[in-house]
């Protein structure tokens, strides 16, 4: 036996999850040759790649973590003191561990499928209560991407909210002094909808204009400054204006809330709530409003329902249905959340308690207040009067503070006027202080001052309303009590870690450990997007490779990486050609073709980016119908900006004339926007440039590996081709303005699909994608028999992902909802619901699960199956039977009655495996009606604890 030296374990193997042998298997199931002989009967032959991937030789785990560690030391982690919305915040362990670095809590889905992901949604009710009670406002949302897309959240609703005499006014007043971030978002998302935003010093400003429909401020503003904004909200409310308002919400916590002014909309990040900068992301946005905005909120609202025992259960409510089922009318995406942050700011709340955090934020305000009284002392100018934790200083040589600070790694904000700033966190102490003074001393030429060890605050400046008197916000300051209220909320959410998630679309495959570890490195998580280029040299390594490797997977010539969502990247996309038809005075080109089959965001985008949505039918097979596609486009040839098309489509299928419809678009004048949802299907086979694309999104939170976190974080970048790089945001000579408020989104979570391109390699990734396709193919052949197919493509073969019709069981009493609320019993989550055809289900097995994963779910499907048959024989009642009655808890099981006419066992126990290891749904089947007809959104009150026997937690 001879032993190569130089290779260690592939991880390639680790990622796969069939085994040659298994491979066999299946090939021989589906009766072809081989697997090349697969991927030829699916993917059409005209865009097959003729050269493999030309990328690095992949690298061993060990070997790739030895390499990153290396180059994440070229990052240098500074004092920042730069703040502009980013902070320095200690991430308490106990959150970091059994949270951010837990896979029980990063691998679950969105919660669409509430009774098994009661966990989350707690969490989400507690963010949600968090925010409006600091904020002093009605409701919250579950979280936006960020502050800047918020504040450009919130004034896109206000424009839907228009009525009355202000119906038609367009014109809307930004204040001068909000973050430069955050204009530039709200110039990119206002243009395109005709809004006329003007920035304005707000305090001076005059709103009797008729054409003027609302104003937006920041608080504390941008040079750090607390204003009393009261009496300008009170006029603007008196003429009928929208008021929004972008604040710090740890600043909230000791400084007035602005709800109690009367705005309508506040707005912000929960960043600095135990969340690493990250080099700008991923953060949690917030956005919270009155109660009669409810079914305008964007993104998604977690509500308190009930489930079919009458116990209290969460759901998402109200617009998360409505944004999908508007689509063309749609103003927003639903999947625009980060709720893997917004879970672990939740939880900084509930472990600090209300105390804690107010504690805290008079340490911070504390920390500012010395600075600027042993500054003063050095004959130094504070410019704010009032302030929180930022001092805006003027001084005579900034040029040699500069060199100073950066010499001893240290970063301060610069600001053009020539003035300092200087902003405070948590990860601040005495010692900071007085390295700040020294080195403003220094620079001034004047010896150094001593620094007060305690500062007296004025109470009449603090907060004095009552805010998290909740009980969950009081009960957990013990870590021994946190952590089992962690692993207490992990356990009603099923994830990864318990079995297949086969979700079409979504594509939830292994999210490695490997992959992982980085995300939570100090080098990669504490450096401040603002900081000097000099002091991210490894990040900028980073991103130049992966740069590189994506460029070469899609076949684009450029990149940017900075959509922080999959939806953000179609908006992008969509931007960067409407600005491309701009440039060539082709005004009128407005019209986005959108086939029917189309994404549910795929609408919702076009109109963001100010387009008409014009809707192209399918034929039978699923495919575009290319006679439809022909006389939209010869109908609307003169304003046809772009088609927005998926690939492999939503049904499933390769489209074998996709070369032919990108031809026709371009021959009337208008790009093909792809929608990268089903990259994963392409990589190594295929790519979009090789089709015909003129740019894609690329969905990195799927095809790359970055883990859904229930819901968010995602990356969303777009490849473009040369006509179209240089409208790219941030890097294009006549781009777009900023579409997030961090140059390259959400950078901290890119290492994740860094080291999965770097380890599979180009023949990996091809070799991914391969199994990927022969995973669906098995299952579609495994249920064969019990469940119609809905689509293949010409040759009997489906892509990566397959549609079973489950709309003959109708007449049974049967819906497609029953069978995922069965699954459930089973331990599976569904597949993806009625889309995107109405009553059936979308599987996407990915190539990260075994065969011994895929015949246990296809047996589970067949056993259900075989459920149903029972109702169709009259064997099991229509209407009181397993899959009606589904999901069966715990609680249900164990139950002294059972007034049912099937057996515990055949309820809990279908299958003899689950025997050894069950997972218990933790509320019965949800009625989410009733939660709609009586919305509540924030944490129980005490005394719904009275009115059931069981305890609910908060």
């Amino acid at each position: 036996m001879n032993i190569n030296l130089s290779k260690r374990e592939a991880f390639v193997n680790r990622h796969n999850g069939p085994t040659s042998g298994e491979i066999h298997q299946m090939i021989q199931t589906l009766g072809v040759s081989s697997l090349e002989q697969l991927i030829k009967e699916t993917v059409p032959a005209n865009i097959r790649m003729q050269v493999p991937l030309q990328l690095p030789d992949p690298l061993s785990e060990f070997d790739y973590l030895n390499q990153l560690k290396e180059l994440a030391n070229q990052n240098i982690i500074a004092k920042n003191f730069i703040g502009q919305g980013y902070y320095g915040t200690i991430v308490p362990g106990v959150i970091q561990r059994n949270i951010l670095e837990n896979p029980g809590w990063y691998t679950a889905y969105t919660p669409y499928q509430a009774e098994i992901a009661q966990g989350r949604l707690e969490a989400l009710i507690n963010f949600q209560t968090l925010v409006s009670e600091l904020s002093g406002m009605e409701i919250a949302n579950a979280s936006l991407l960020d502050e800047a897309t918020a504040s450009a959240e919130a004034i896109t609703m206000f424009a839907g909210l228009r009525k009355g005499v202000k119906k038609k006014a367009n014109k809307f007043l930004v204040d001068q002094n909000v973050f430069a971030q955050t204009l530039s978002v709200i110039e990119t998302r206002t243009i395109p909808l005709g809004i006329e935003v003007e920035v304005v010093d707000l305090s001076r400003a005059d709103l009797t204009d008729e054409n003027l429909f609302g104003v937006f401020f920041q608080y504390p503003d941008n040079n750090g400054e607390i204003r009393d904004w009261s009496a300008m909200v009170a006029t603007a409310k008196e003429l009928g204006l929208f008021v929004g308002v972008a604040c710090d919400l740890m600043a909230l916590t000791i400084v007035d809330a602005p709800g109690k002014w009367g705005v309508d909309a506040v707005v912000g990040t929960t960043q600095r709530f135990g969340v690493p900068m990250g080099y700008g992301g991923p953060h949690a946005a917030y956005f919270a409003t009155k109660e009669e905005y409810k079914r305008s909120v964007p993104g998604r609202i977690i509500g308190v329902s009930k489930d079919s025992d009458d116990h209290v259960a969460y759901r998402m409510a109200l617009q998360t249905r409505e944004q999908h089922i508007k689509r063309e009318r749609a103003t927003s995406n639903i999947c625009t959340a980060q709720v893997l942050l917004a879970v672990m700011s939740s939880m900084y709340a509930v472990y600090h308690g209300p105390e804690g955090l107010r504690s805290i934020s008079l340490r911070i305000h504390s920390l500012a207040k010395s600075a600027s009284k042993a500054l003063a002392q050095l004959g130094i100018v504070q410019t704010n009067k009032r302030y929180f934790d930022t001092l805006k200083l003027l001084l005579s040589d900034v040029t040699k503070l500069r060199e100073l600070a950066e010499a001893n790694d240290v970063n301060f904000r610069y600001f053009d006027d020539g003035s300092v700033g200087v902003s405070f966190d948590e990860t601040h102490d005495q010692e900071d202080v007085a390295l700040i003074v020294s080195l403003f001393a220094e620079a001034e030429g004047r010896g150094t001052v001593e620094v007060d060890e305690e500062v007296a605050i004025d109470d009449t400046e603090i907060r004095q309303a009552d805010y998290l008197r909740h009980e969950v916000f009081n009960s957990y300051q013990a870590e021994h009590e946190m952590l089992r209220y962690i692993k207490r909320l992990e356990s009603k959410d099923l994830s990864l870690v318990h079995s297949m998630i086969s979700l079409g679309s979504c594509t939830m495959k292994l999210n490695a450990t490997t992959e992982m570890v980085p995300v939570t490195w100090p080098e990669f998580g504490n450096i401040h997007p603002y900081a000097p280029a000099s002091q991210a040299k490894g990040y900028k390594q980073l991103l130049d490779e992966l740069y590189d490797w994506l460029v070469e997977i899609t076949g684009f010539d450029a990149l940017t990486f900075q959509p922080n969502s999959g939806a953000q990247g179609e908006y992008t996309g969509l931007m960067v050609i409407r600005e491309y038809h701009l440039d060539r005075g082709e005004t009128q080109r407005n019209i986005a073709l959108i086939p029917s089959s189309a994404h549910g965001t795929n609408p919702a985008s076009a109109v963001m980016a100010g387009m008409k949505v014009v809707i192209v039918a399918c034929d039978e097979q699923g495919n575009i119908d290319l006679d439809d596609l022909k006389a939209k486009i010869e109908e609307h040839k003169e304003q046809l900006s772009a088609l927005m098309v998926t690939y492999p489509s939503t049904h499933g299928v390769f489209e074998e004339a996709i070369v032919e419809i990108c031809e026709m678009i371009h021959e009337n004048g208008g790009l093909v926007y792809m929608d990268g949802a089903n990259m994963n299907a392409q990589v190594g086979l295929t790519s979009p440039a090789l089709i015909g694309a003129d740019v894609c999104h690329l969905n990195l939170h799927k095809t790359f590996c970055i883990p859904h976190g229930g819901g968010g974080p995602g990356m969303g970048p777009i490849g473009v081709n040369k006509k179209l790089a240089p409208y790219l945001p941030v890097t294009g000579k006549k781009a777009i303005k900023w579409v997030a408020a961090a140059p390259y989104g959400s950078a901290s979570i890119l290492p994740i699909s860094h080291a999965y391109i770097a380890m599979m390699g180009g023949e990996g990734l091809t070799e991914a994608t391969k199994i990927a396709i022969l995973n669906a193919n098995y299952i579609a052949k495994r249920l064969e028999g019990h469940y119609p197919v809905l689509y293949k493509g010409s040759k009997g073969r489906n892509a990566h992902e397959l549609i079973i019709d489950c709309r003959g069981f109708k007449p049974a009493g049967i819906e497609a909802e029953d069978i995922a609320k069965r699954l459930m019993d089973y331990g599976y989550h569904a597949p993806t619901m009625s889309f995107p055809v109405a009553g059936t289900m979308m599987i996407e097995p990915t190539e990260s699960e075994t065969k011994g994963e895929l015949d246990n779910f296809c047996d589970v499907m067949v056993a259900i199956r075989q459920e149903i048959a029972e109702i169709e024989k009259g064997t099991a009642d229509i209407e009181n039977n397993v899959l009606k009655n589904a999901p069966h808890t715990q609680r249900r099981v164990v139950a002294t009655d059972w007034d049912f006419p099937y057996s515990r066992e055949k309820a809990a126990f279908p299958m003899p495996h689950l025997r050894e290891n069950k997972f218990w749904p933790s509320v019965g089947r949800i009625d989410s009606a009733f939660g709609d007809r009586n919305l509540m959104c924030s944490c129980v009150p005490v005394e719904a604890y009275a009115s059931t026997s069981e305890e609910v937690d908060a």
